[in-house]
């Protein structure tokens, strides 16, 4: 026979879990320091303007 079993709580678990997984992805998005972001801006730009130098028209 089956184990009778709380819906509210698998609920909040789930909820628990889906909320843990935004936090991580808002701490990867946001954690960063100010001088790692600008490095990351300077590379990317870098990477576009040296990639439109060797466009061939």
């Amino acid at each position: 026979m089956a184990d009778i079993v709380n819906l509210r709580q698998f609920r909040k678990q789930r909820q628990r879990r889906e909320a843990e997984k935004t936090a991580a992805a808002n701490r990867a998005r946001h954690g960063d320091t100010k001088a790692a972001r600008e490095k990351l801006r300077r590379e990317s730009e870098k990477a576009a303007k040296d990639l439109d130098g060797k466009r061939l028209d």
